[in-house]
């Protein structure tokens, strides 16, 4: 085997879609990788100094939405462009807006499924930025991307993961399995 040495190559990495308002509802998105489930209704993400941190802080509620195939284009943009430099930032994603029904956030209608979140804790604070512990108080799915069960079907979303070796992004495939089912066959 090859040795890379320490690298952030966990895989798949989410690209998670953070919204935010401003101080004065003005409402943001950034693009961020480095998160996922903490607890049963906790999620952790890495940040940085940015737009959406400021926000944060003024409000301690944001969304957390999935990228997909089709925002891809959008996705990246929100990832690679600061609202502290482009005032027109969101314009410019043509993403449809409206305010989360249970937090302080926007929703961004082209994502498919949305969670709802409430700020808990920081964790490692330095001048670089923080560990951000959050709870989620509701997720939201557009019905079009519902399974026959009646829950969010994510096949249907053509969800996408980062690729932090290539820079890239690739689309999750197919069911291959059923977790917690599989795995009796070797008992």
């Amino acid at each position: 085997m090859k040795s890379f040495g320490s690298k952030p190559w966990m895989l798949p990495q989410p690209v998670l879609i953070i919204g935010t308002y401003d101080k004065d509802g003005k409402p943001n998105a950034m693009n961020a990788a480095w998160g996922g489930t903490w607890d049963m209704h906790e999620i952790i993400i890495s940040l940085a100094s940015h737009a959406t941190t400021d926000n944060l802080e003024a409000t301690g509620e944001f969304t957390v939405a999935f990228a997909t195939r089709d925002t891809l284009v959008a996705a990246d943009f929100v990832g690679i462009v600061s609202a502290r430099n482009d005032a027109e930032k969101m314009a410019k994603t043509g993403w449809t807006i409206e305010k989360a029904p249970n937090v302080n956030a926007p929703v961004f209608r082209e994502l498919p499924m949305t969670m709802e979140c409430k700020v808990l804790r920081k964790i490692d604070e330095s001048e670089t930025g923080y560990y951000l512990v959050a709870e989620v108080v509701n997720i939201l799915c557009d019905e079009q991307f519902l399974a026959e069960d009646g829950n969010p079907d994510v096949e249907r979303m053509q969800v996408i993961t980062y690729d932090p070796v290539h820079h890239g992004y690739i689309q999750l495939g197919q069911t291959v399995g059923k977790a917690f089912a599989d795995g009796k066959q070797l008992k």
